[in-house]
């Protein structure tokens, strides 16, 4: 009842918005275009960084679209989603969206951990 009760009160018409005390996940990592060795290595460490800091982190390692991760990770309501593109990465950065804000931050790769401990405290 206690999840039911949270979806209905958190969210809008992409999907859900869990709050990050009860979300099955607290960071969703949408890398793309995994094929290009840059993309794969930036987000497999930083996946490695945020679950050995104890963050439960889904990691979409599907080959779709751009469009078709983002839909999925607003379905999915995950309340952080750090997006690992070719683009960011040429400036050492990496995209950061709140669930449920419409804005996207660009974040420095190496103040990632610093963001998100701020963030999910």
């Amino acid at each position: 009842r206690l999840m039911a009760a949270a979806v209905e009160q958190n969210h809008d018409d992409k999907g859900i918005i869990w709050p990050a005390s009860i979300a099955p996940f607290q960071i969703h990592i949408c890398p793309l275009r995994l094929e290009e060795s840059i993309v794969a290595e930036t987000a497999e460490k930083i996946y490695n960084d945020l679950t050995n800091a104890g963050y439960e982190v889904l990691y979409d390692d599907r080959s779709e679209s751009a469009g078709i991760k983002f839909n999925d990770a607003d379905l999915l309501g995950i309340p952080v989603r750090l997006t690992v593109s070719p683009r960011s990465l040429q400036k050492g950065m990496v995209e950061l969206k709140l669930r449920q804000d419409k804005d996207v931050t660009m974040v420095a790769v190496d103040e990632l951990m610093g963001k998100i401990k701020e963030l999910l405290s």
